[in-house]
């Protein structure tokens, strides 16, 4: 070989490596534009009006005598819809306790449709709905309630130094499937997939997995048009990004947490779920952890749904009580369970779980 070409063939690979990195750069995913927060937060009528201007759809649920008010985050794909019947809302709003569900951005009615608004906008949000929620009740205790991807935005929320002051959490089959508890593979696959194809769609069918046992309420999401059907790639590597800050967050989290999961959940892997666990009672955190052996992804809503919810409200009203289910073993959940490796060329679908859809109507 020419001695020249011996000395400038490693140069042309690395300037092959970086020439690559600059086009996967050009690709990747983006958040949805925001704007600057200039005006005064407040509560509208059918709406949270934000400082920046943005909208967000407010449902509310309110009791006629509330002795307690809960902030309500939906899950991916989801909108405040899932608090509506046959969600907890009316049902918590009759026993007392006012709800607030907002869409959070990019999902419902919200702002940026499909698009992902990052860490930081979504727990801004929060903070926000959560100082409104104790302006307008004065003196009641104010919680936080999230499923699924709420979870993980009431995590990564409340573990911070700067977490407004609330009475409590609960976390419904919380998503903390981030970076940190991911298998390699997982990582790489979907890494160059957000970065070479963002904008590219999955939507989770053909993989077989069941939310819920409450077909009636799946059907009906099913046919729902406000409910997200296809995701891009860059929208699930943000999810990813955000169920690693509530990872790390959560060992943070200094108000009581109430943790519900259950048994048949094949969207958020129990071994995450038991890290978290595990990091959270090692930092001294005031948990109680419930494993529902019936209990699906979607426990707020599953057929057995009135088991968890009074679970919620006896926590509400006295947290050091035993749950009224007696669900508090947590052996049948599995939190020491690894979570499944799936093949490589497998890997993004796998990651599309998290989008699995209810069966079309009919079905």
């Amino acid at each position: 070989m020419n001695p020249a070409t011996r000395v400038f063939q490693p140069m042309r690979t690395v300037l092959s490596i970086l020439t690559l990195f600059v086009m996967l750069a050009a690709c990747a995913p983006r958040l949805m534009a925001t704007g600057y927060d200039v005006y005064l937060a407040k509560f509208e009528q059918k709406n949270v009006a934000m400082a920046d201007a943005a909208r967000l759809p407010l449902r509310i649920w309110n009791a006629a005598q509330p002795r307690a008010v809960i902030v309500a985050l939906h899950g991916m794909n989801d909108y405040s819809n899932a608090f509506a019947d046959p969600g907890p809302g009316p049902w918590l709003a009759a026993r007392g306790v006012t709800v607030y569900a907002y869409d959070q951005r990019g999902f419902g009615g919200a702002p940026g449709r499909g698009l992902w608004a990052g860490t930081p906008r979504m727990v801004k949000d929060l903070d926000t709905v959560i100082a409104l929620a104790r302006q307008a009740h004065p003196g009641l205790p104010v919680y936080v309630l999230g499923e699924s991807m709420g979870g993980a935005v009431a995590l990564a929320a409340m573990g911070r130094p700067e977490a407004p002051k609330v009475d409590g959490i609960i976390l419904a089959a919380p998503a903390v499937w981030g970076w940190k508890t991911m298998n390699p593979v997982y990582e790489m696959v979907l890494w160059a997939s957000a970065h070479t194809a963002p904008g590219m769609e999955l939507t989770g069918r053909g993989l077989n997995i069941q939310p819920s046992d409450n077909i009636s309420m799946l059907r009906a999401l099913g046919k729902d048009p406000m409910v997200i059907k296809g995701t891009q790639i860059g929208t699930i590597y943000g999810l990813v990004n955000l169920m690693d800050d509530a990872f790390v967050a959560a060992p943070g989290v200094k108000a009581p947490v109430l943790l519900l999961y259950g048994e048949n959940d094949r969207l958020v892997p129990s071994g995450p779920v038991g890290r978290t666990v595990a990091a959270m009672e090692a930092a001294g955190a005031d948990l109680t952890v419930a494993c529902y052996p019936d209990g699906w992804h979607m426990l707020l809503r599953d057929l057995k749904r009135e088991t968890v919810w009074n679970d919620l409200l006896s926590w509400i009203d006295d947290r050091h009580a035993p749950l009224p289910s007696g669900n508090m073993d947590r052996g049948p959940c599995k939190f020491d369970q690894q979570a499944a490796q799936p093949e490589a060329a497998a890997a993004v679908d796998a990651l599309s779980k998290f989008l699995a859809l209810p069966p079309p109507s009919g079905q």
